[in-house]
């Protein structure tokens, strides 16, 4: 006789799948009451909601953005297919910005460009984290692949606009209290707005490589889609 063969619940690439499935569950659940309760307090108070966006739901949103960098644990262990260094450059923008920019300067976190940067991100989540969640369970829809392939088209560049912008606004803050500021070893001082000014010209260069791959990836992804679906 043969040996056995082991039950479905146990196989490694179920293990996997159930696995990626909850992830992208818990990533989905917090980045839709994110931007569920981003429309509701702007329906019920307007503008005056924007100002207190960072107060309301900033906790969450560390959170959320803490927890994907899972994301790269996945691409390096090979349980999730993508490219390493694109989702490196698009996982750091945000911890930056949110972390050590926003965080950091409560002048800041009142600005509405926190608030609209905050309605890019978790708008670009909730589809991507949909279409990833479905993925895994072998389900596919084609108004959903070609939405998660395409929005980020006119999506992505608003955000780094609205990051670029945030950090400019940010400057004058950094600046007045010398946060970050410092001097190292044989007095070599770091004057943390020059950083920011230099990261800011990265940003675009960093835009322009993801764009890239992000373009690459959707002609390969639109490529496939259709043959498979015509079989069906």
């Amino acid at each position: 006789m043969g040996p056995m063969a082991l039950p479905a619940w146990l196989q490694p690439r179920y293990r996997k799948n159930t696995y990626l499935f909850v992830y992208y569950l818990i990533q989905f659940c917090g980045h839709s009451w994110i931007f569920t309760n981003m429309i509701v307090r702007f329906f019920s108070f307007g503008k005056d909601s924007m100002v207190d966006t960072f107060y309301a739901i900033g906790l969450v949103m560390r959170l959320c953005q803490s927890i994907s960098i899972l994301e790269l644990l996945h691409i390096y262990i090979g349980i999730e297919s993508s490219h390493l260094l694109p989702r490196f450059v698009q996982l750091t923008e945000r911890i930056i910005l949110l972390f050590v920019v926003i965080t950091s300067q409560e002048e800041v976190q009142e600005k509405y460009v926190v608030c609209v940067l905050f309605i890019f991100w978790n708008l670009l989540d909730m589809i991507r984290y949909t279409y990833s969640m479905l993925s895994v369970t072998g389900i596919s829809y084609a108004a959903l692949t070609w939405l998660s392939q395409t929005l980020w088209m006119p999506i992505y560049p608003l955000c780094v606009l609205a990051e670029a912008f945030a950090i400019y606004q940010s400057l004058p803050y950094f600046e007045s209290f010398g946060t970050y500021s410092t001097k190292l070893p044989f007095d070599l001082p770091i004057y943390f707005p020059y950083v920011l000014k230099i990261y800011l010209m990265m940003l675009f260069i960093g835009m322009y490589f993801t764009c890239s791959h992000l373009c690459s990836e959707r002609r390969d992804v639109l490529r496939v889609f259709p043959i498979k679906k015509k079989k069906m």
